[in-house]
């Protein structure tokens, strides 16, 4: 069956009542349908509805000692920024799955140069460094599915 008897048919649907239409022919089958079923949506009235309270949390004790790990992290601010992700979609390392990955822990990169790539829809995304800087850690995995402004990368700039 080519197109041309395929166009014919879901207009002969369009210009009639007809909400589905199925056709067996061969090897071949198509089935056009048209529009909703009616949908059935029904209410109870029962009782008001009671909205919850919000229970008071206690404030947790002052500490007045930190551990010497947390007194140098609060001395010494931490030079590492995250690359984030601008959309929702899928970070790939590589340009393809037999490529070497674009960029990787320790390795310097200047500005513009791509890091990964996230695919959103079917469109590929290059995910460029905005600043020259030296990747630290890489915090998502190939192939795996990012959120707007998760993390992709933790740098420290140069």
């Amino acid at each position: 069956m080519d197109i041309k008897d395929i166009k014919s048919l879901i207009k002969m649907v369009t210009e009639t009542d007809i909400t589905e239409f199925e056709l067996e022919s061969g090897d071949d089958r198509i089935r056009i349908q048209r529009g909703k079923g009616a949908e059935t949506v029904s209410y109870a009235i029962g009782q008001p509805m009671q909205i919850p309270q919000p229970v008071p949390i206690a404030a947790p004790a002052a500490v007045t000692e930190q551990p010497p790990a947390v007194q140098q992290a609060a001395e010494e601010p931490d030079a590492t920024r995250a690359i984030t992700s601008p959309i929702v979609g899928t970070m790939y390392r590589a340009p393809s799955p037999d490529s070497p990955p674009y960029v990787e822990v320790g390795q310097t990169v200047e500005k513009g140069q791509v890091l990964c790539i996230v695919e959103a829809m079917k469109l590929m995304n290059e995910i460029e460094a905005e600043f020259p800087c030296k990747i630290v850690k890489v915090c998502k995995e190939n192939a795996q599915p990012v959120e707007y402004g998760e993390p992709l990368f933790l740098v420290e700039p140069l």
